[in-house]
């Protein structure tokens, strides 16, 4: 974590929390997950790796971006941009009700198809869609 300042939290779920960070190298702003490892059986800690591996080899410009990972203290990080605009649950809740234009909805189905036909031809099941990146 010497690499990065802590901003503030963004986010937390079952898997641990989503943390706002800056680069000390280039001034960027990113996400860093931090899950921790240490209370988790030697099995689960292997898929999580297996996991951030998977990730690591998603390249696809409707899928955020993986930086780098790395194992400090007892937890995985995993280093991936930070999207300013934010999730489509809050694009969803901005609106106070309000209905978005059809070509709108049909331009970001179309973009989270091509991103989970990107997965999937990789043969991975993605088991989590929603519109809400952090709880």
């Amino acid at each position: 974590m010497d690499k990065y300042n802590k901003l503030q939290k963004i986010g937390e779920g079952s898997f641990g929390k989503a943390i706002l960070v800056k680069s000390r190298e280039d001034c960027k702003q990113y996400v860093i997950k931090e899950i921790n490892i240490s209370k988790m059986s030697s099995k689960e800690r292997e898929e999580s790796r297996r996991e951030v591996e998977v990730l690591a080899n998603m390249k696809h410009p409707n899928i955020v971006l993986y930086r780098e990972s790395f194992e400090e203290s007892g937890s995985l990080y995993i280093v991936m941009d930070y999207c300013e605009g934010g999730d489509l649950y809050k694009r969803i809740n901005a609106q106070k009700g309000v209905l978005f234009p059809e070509d709108q909805i049909m331009d970001w189905f179309v973009q989270i198809c091509l991103a989970l036909k990107h997965v999937h031809d990789r043969k991975i099941l993605h088991r989590d869609i929603k519109s809400q990146v952090y709880k």
